[in-house]
């Protein structure tokens, strides 16, 4: 439940000083329900989807889907496999599990790092074939950019309520962040189906 501090968060940022384009997201969606998971897997060759948990699946700290996007998660099980859609979270593996009806991956380390349990739970699926959907630009968009997947930006968070501080603040920041980089036309790391990003919108 320890958003707040985030010691691989802060110094994986200054590693964008250096590469500002892993803070870039591939797609750029309100949330999980703009996401055509079919079109990614027929259209873009997707084999399966990483999630984090609070703000883009959940409410902070709940542990069931928000019910406006259950719809939108059945499709994306139904589309991919149960078996191939897993969430990263630091929260009780098993509940979740349950509660979701999909793997539960529990880091160790906090995103962005962590990356190698990811891979070595979907081998021998290829990163650039994984899909990695995320609230937070310094954890989740940076954490699915170093690992060579197609990241996914879902800037609308499900709710303040329950976050803590800390969170609200480094997540302005980075609504900040975006702003600059897009005014600075810098792109996100290449990628086979980037060109082609914009097909993967559901409106």
């Amino acid at each position: 439940m320890v958003q707040s501090l985030n010691v691989s968060g802060i110094v994986n940022a200054f590693r964008l000083l250096w590469n500002p384009s892993l803070a870039v997201p591939h797609l750029i969606v309100n949330d999980i329900r703009n996401i055509h998971f079919e079109q990614l897997k027929r259209q873009g060759g997707i084999q399966a989807m990483g999630f984090d948990k609070d703000n883009c699946l959940t409410a902070p700290y709940v542990p069931h889907i928000h019910p406006p996007f259950e719809k939108a998660w059945a499709v994306c099980k139904e589309t991919f496999g149960s078996d191939k859609v897993v969430i990263v979270s630091n929260s009780a593996a098993t509940k979740l599990q349950d509660a979701l009806g999909v793997p539960v991956l529990r880091h160790e380390e906090k995103k962005p790092s962590g990356g190698a349990a990811l891979a070595r739970h979907l081998h021998p699926i290829p990163a650039d074939k994984v899909a990695f959907v995320g609230d937070r630009i310094l954890t989740d968009v940076v954490f699915g950019n170093l690992n060579g997947n197609f990241t996914i930006w879902t800037r609308k968070i499900v709710t303040e309520t329950g976050d803590n501080k800390a969170a609200l603040i480094l997540r302005r920041l980075e609504h900040g962040i975006i702003r600059l980089l897009q005014s600075m036309h810098v792109k996100p790391p290449p990628h086979p189906i980037d060109r082609e990003a914009n097909q993967f919108i559901k409106e």
